[in-house]
C-alpha cells in the first residue's frame, strides 16, 4: 500500500488529492508544523535527510519532491494524465511541471520569508511583488478555455499548478486573475479534492 508522509498546510495536500482522483488505496502519516515557527517537525528528518513533505512510499521505495511524486504516480497509475511524448502538449507539460515548483514558488517563498523581516525586508518588496505579478499573469495566460493547463481534462500539471494558483487567490489576486480563480474554485469543488480534505485535515488554502 502507498504511504504519504503528510505535513499539515503544505503542498502535500495535492498529493492526497491526486491519490483520491486515482482511487488508490493509501495510508497517511501526519506531521504537524511547529505552532511558533511554522516549520516541519524533526520527525520528518527520520524519514529523509531533508525533512520535507510530501514524501511517499510505494512498494518500499521512498520518493521525494512534489513534481517527481506526481510524475511517478501519473506515469504508473494514470498515464492518461500525461500527454503523449511525441506531442506539443508534452513539451508544455514538461515546462509547467518544472515551473510549478521552480519559477512559481521562488517569489512565493521569498514573499513569505522576507515578510517576516519587517522593515528590514522592505527594500525587496517591490521586486518580489513584480515577480509575483509576472508569474501569476503567466499562469492566467496559459490556462485553456477548458479551465485546465495542458489537456482539456485533469492532468498532472493541474495537480502541480494547484498550489501556486491557491496562493494567488489567497493573496487576494483572484479578481485580477479570474481564470485562476475559476480554476481554484473548480478543483476545490471536485469530489476527490473534498475527500482529500477530509483525510488530510485543515488546509488553509481551501
Amino acid at each position: 500500500m502507498l504511504t504519504v508522509h503528510h505535513l499539515n498546510n503544505s503542498r502535500s495536500q495535492r498529493v492526497l488529492w491526486l491519490l483520491e482522483e486515482l482511487g488508490l488505496a493509501y495510508e497517511i502519516k501526519t506531521y504537524q508544523r511547529d505552532a511558533q515557527t511554522n516549520l516541519a517537525p524533526p520527525e520528518l528528518l527520520q524519514v529523509h535527510p531533508l525533512g520535507k513533505s510530501p514524501m511517499i512510499e510505494d512498494n518500499g521505495r521512498l520518493i521525494v519532491e512534489s513534481g517527481a511524486i506526481v510524475e511517478y504516480l501519473c506515469t504508473r497509475y494514470a498515464p492518461q494524465m500525461i500527454p503523449a511524448a511525441d506531442s506539443d502538449d508534452w513539451i508544455s507539460h514538461q515546462e509547467l511541471m518544472h515551473f510549478a515548483e521552480g519559477s512559481a514558488m521562488t517569489p512565493i517563498l521569498l514573499a513569505l520569508y522576507v515578510g517576516r523581516l519587517g522593515a528590514a525586508g522592505a527594500p525587496l518588496g517591490p521586486r518580489i511583488e513584480q515577480q509575483l505579478d509576472s508569474h501569476f499573469n503567466y499562469m492566467e495566460s496559459v490556462l485553456r478555455p477548458s479551465g485546465h493547463f495542458v489537456l482539456d481534462d485533469l492532468s498532472a500539471v493541474d495537480i502541480m499548478m494547484s498550489f501556486p494558483a491557491e496562493v494567488a487567490v489567497r493573496q487576494g489576486r483572484g479578481e485580477a486573475h479570474p481564470k485562476l480563480a475559476a480554476f481554484v474554485d473548480a478543483i476545490h469543488a471536485r469530489p476527490g479534492f473534498l475527500r482529500a480534505l477530509e483525510k488530510g485535515g485543515a488546509y488553509a488554502f481551501a
